[in-house]
């Protein structure tokens, strides 16, 4: 095992993959020298190529639909959006396009390309920067949706996305591109679809995914200071999702609180507890099912006022503590 940064097990999920396969190519704004916004493709234009490692210009719908067009073609592209929010500029390559190509030529033609992007609030970005959309994107067939949480997790789910006949997409959140954790030195992958247990636990279940694994570890750990134990299961993965491991924790906890930083309003936390009281797991409930989602604002600049707008340790604390 060695101790890399979240941008590094990205780095080297694409490299590994490209070193092997010379139907792979990344493109996106600024990637090749510059590194790309967060720095992710660092020495990949050095190794590949301009070729395999394509600077863009300023023109999301144009070059998604050129990724969505080599991918018919029989390449695998990932593209880079430099911010999730411009994925509101291709949204029709995505949606319209990628997503159902494949059925509407009855599987004679696949997509196999994978979307990353930069995810979420915390860094300062303001209101146009700092979206998190897992919410839109999953509500489209056809298209799957990544949210990792560690290093480990990005680098075996980003290899598996690489090699999925499916459009992927892929979010990245900005803070966590820093965070440093173990990735497994020998190839490996993490299926899609597949949730992960973070922390064992008796008393309550946090269903989360992204960022927010980590403040609801922090807020799990000052919990069991006064004897209570939480169950922290990160869903990895949107679409598809492990409803079997979230069901079967609720039935043994009793309780639930779903964490996620996108808005609350029809966010993923809304069906994850609709999919929690459509099964068995509902009458096992001690409690009513309880969300903390962002606030359904546009998040403000103002450092202050950001924190304000999504799940905090505390926040998720209190809200573990109103189920007991």
């Amino acid at each position: 095992m060695s101790v890399i940064t979240y941008a590094q097990a990205i780095n080297d999920a694409i490299s590994e993959v490209m070193r092997k396969d010379d139907t792979v190519f990344m493109m996106g704004e600024d990637i090749g020298v510059y590194c790309g916004a967060f720095g992710v493709s660092k020495g990949m234009v050095q190794e590949f190529g301009e070729d395999r490692i394509m600077d863009t210009p300023i023109a999301e719908q144009a070059y998604v639909g050129a990724a969505v067009g080599a991918a018919m073609c029989g390449l695998r592209p990932i593209v880079e959006l430099m911010f999730s929010d411009f994925m509101c500029v291709c949204f029709d390559e995505l949606v319209n396009e990628a997503a159902k190509l494949r059925f509407m030529f009855g599987g004679k033609v696949k997509v196999p390309m994978v979307m990353r992007t930069a995810s979420g609030a915390g860094t300062g970005a303001a209101a146009q920067h700092s979206q998190s959309l897992e919410a839109a994107l999953a509500h489209f067939p056809g298209l799957k949706v990544v949210v990792p949480s560690t290093p480990y997790d990005a680098k075996g789910l980003l290899k598996t996305a690489i090699y999925d006949d499916n459009p992927v997409m892929f979010l990245e959140q900005k803070k966590l591109y820093r965070m440093k954790g173990e990735v497994d030195d020998a190839d490996y992958t993490i299926p899609l679809g597949k949730a992960d247990i973070k922390r064992e636990g008796k008393d309550c279940t946090i269903v989360t995914y992204g960022r927010m694994v980590h403040v609801c570890l922090e807020a799990a750990e000052k919990l069991a200071q006064e004897g209570i134990e939480v169950e922290i299961v990160d869903l990895r993965t949107i679409v598809p999702m492990d409803t079997e491991t979230v069901i079967e924790s609720v039935k043994k906890t009793h309780h639930v609180l779903i964490v996620h930083e996108a808005y609350q309003f029809l966010g993923v936390g809304a069906e994850v507890g609709s999919q929690i009281a459509d099964s068995d797991a509902f009458y096992y409930l001690d409690a009513p099912i309880r969300r903390i989602g962002g606030k359904s604002t546009p998040i403000p600049f103002n450092p202050t006022l950001e924190a304000e707008t999504f799940p905090t340790v505390e926040k998720v604390y209190n809200g573990v503590k109103s189920l007991l």
